[in-house]
């Protein structure tokens, strides 16, 4: 199979592209995201069309946050969408007349990182994406583990800390309530108003406030130092680094690969995640150890690997 596109369906825009069988973005095209359910479908369609224009599209890959069936057509619920039950593939189709294969967001990432990035060379690789929340992506003998009913790896929801604290996903002591975006704001906000004597940089950054300190002002701040702003940025890391420990305790993967926009800080994040793995990784000592690497595609990683989804059938 030749050319196909990737669709990637963010919070605030929908992004299109054509890429090749070797992962490479030849057009693209982005659209805002609707408001409704329906709308959502709409500007997919129109996003696709508009990119396809002169080139021969095989089929389209979605790549869709959310529980997606095993048979890769019908999204089971999406939580910033209200789709339940949507029967995705089907209405996509209708609209573009190009097969369609829908496939969870976070999936359709580890896979692009698999086929086209940091995963080049191995066959057996989790991923994880430390964004806003916490997604991740499963690999295993050079295949894409989706579970029996299509919603594995969903690693956001393992609970982590026993009545710990509320998630969106209504349960408590979920592990992206400690490692991800949201929470390295958290431990941020937390540490300024405790000792804003050592967060001068970091508060400084934002409206002199600890509320008003948003992640990008983290980052900022860990680069000039600051020791609230690179403490924050060692707690998410510690929760990281013992999740993948948990993890690899479940599929002994030759590779973790760490994506999403926290992990684009470099080191500064990824080195106190392998410290952390390293210290809660049962037989440490006895064992070989998987390989903590960084994310390489970025953003792109979604669309390329809903691309190559659709291009495996």
């Amino acid at each position: 199979m030749g050319l196909t596109i990737g669709v990637d369906i963010g919070g605030t825009k929908i992004a299109a592209g054509v890429v090749d069988e070797e992962g490479a973005i030849l057009e693209t095209s982005t659209v805002p995201t609707p408001p409704t359910a329906e709308g959502v479908i709409d500007a997919i369609a129109e996003a696709v069309r508009t990119v396809s224009t002169g080139h021969e599209i095989e089929a389209v890959g979605i790549g869709a946050a959310g529980y997606v069936d095993d048979k890769r057509a019908t999204v089971l619920f999406a939580p910033n969408i209200k789709w339940r039950n949507e029967p995705l593939k089907d209405k996509v189709e209708q609209r573009v007349g190009l097969p369609v294969v829908v496939e969870n967001d976070a999936n359709a990432a580890a896979w692009g990182e698999y086929r086209f990035g940091a995963g080049h060379g191995h066959d057996d690789v989790v991923c994880i994406t430390l964004g806003t929340g916490l997604g991740g992506g499963i690999i295993i003998g050079g295949k894409l583990h989706r579970g029996r009913f299509g919603v594995a790896a969903e690693f956001g929801h393992v609970r982590v800390v026993p009545d710990g604290l509320l998630c969106g996903c209504g349960s408590q002591g979920c592990w992206e309530q400690y490692a991800s975006g949201r929470a390295l704001v958290r431990y941020a906000r937390q540490r300024a108003n405790a000792t804003p004597e050592n967060a001068k940089i970091l508060l400084a950054l934002g409206d002199g406030t600890p509320e008003g300190i948003e992640g990008r002002h983290i980052s900022q701040a860990a680069r000039q130092g600051c020791p609230v702003a690179v403490d924050s940025f060692r707690e998410l890391a510690r929760w990281a680094g013992a999740g993948l420990a948990d993890l690899a305790s479940l599929f002994d993967p030759s590779a973790f690969i760490v994506g999403g926009g926290v992990s684009d800080e470099g080191d500064l994040v990824l080195e106190p995640i392998r410290k952390s793995f390293r210290r809660w990784l049962v037989g440490s000592q006895w064992r070989p150890h998987a390989q903590v690497l960084a994310a390489q595609l970025g953003g792109r990683a979604g669309l390329v690997g809903a691309a190559d989804l659709a291009r495996q059938g």
